[in-house]
């Protein structure tokens, strides 16, 4: 895939563009982690991974949830929309409204929590094709600090003459990190890991993908 088609995604402010941005509306209670993930060895010598599984999902307990078809959730998420495009969504209504999206089943050992968005037009209230859901990968409690906010993945819509299976990965090195670039079944992703991350264990994460609502709760 040419850079030119990786970052075209990104927005005016890069790669980490929106993902920071937390929606007003959506009140969370304090969470403990109550076990500590089990990592498996991977990319170089000190570095794991841990099951996506295992970690904590920031907006899981949003309430309340929407369930149904993809336009009937994607609706009802965007009602919740506060000044931004970035809506916070949780794994089951992602899953709903976008069912053929993946997600990697294998984290970075440092991840302990993840974020969810659904991402919009906001002139139509649709999903935006360029970038129609972000995940953030954070080491400590979301938007405290972006320093913790090792990885970040972009789901769109993928060309009509892109193939349903899975393209070989891009790798384009990019200021403070590498973007990881592929499409499948319809989308086209874009992982950023940032430079503690290395590249191989990038590309593990990648390739560990799975249909989201098989990873739900």
């Amino acid at each position: 895939m040419a850079i030119a088609v990786l970052l075209a995604g990104c927005g005016d402010a890069g790669l980490l563009d929106g993902v920071g941005e937390r929606t007003r509306a959506v009140v969370h209670g304090a969470t403990t982690t109550t076990t500590v993930p089990v990592a498996l060895a991977a990319g170089a010598e000190d570095e794991g991974l841990i099951e996506a599984r295992d970690v904590l999902w920031f907006n899981d307990d949003i309430d309340p949830q929407y369930t149904g078809a993809s336009p009937e959730v994607v609706a009802a998420v965007w009602g919740r929309q506060l000044g931004s495009r970035f809506v916070q969504a949780s794994r089951r209504e992602i899953a709903a409204a976008l069912p053929s999206l993946s997600f990697p089943s294998l984290v970075p050992q440092q991840v302990r929590w993840v974020t969810s968005q659904l991402v919009f037009d906001e002139a139509t209230g649709t999903l935006d094709p360029g970038t129609s859901a972000a995940f953030g990968l954070w080491t400590a409690e979301p938007y405290r600090s972006d320093t913790a906010r090792v990885g970040v993945l972009r789901v769109g819509r993928a060309q009509a003459d892109d193939p349903e299976s899975r393209s070989e990965i891009s790798v384009v090195a990019v200021p403070d990190g590498v973007s990881l670039g592929w499409t499948e079944a319809g989308h086209r992703y874009e992982l950023f890991c940032r430079s503690e991350v290395s590249e191989a264990l990038c590309l593990e994460v990648a390739a560990s993908s799975v249909v989201l609502v098989g990873l739900t709760p």
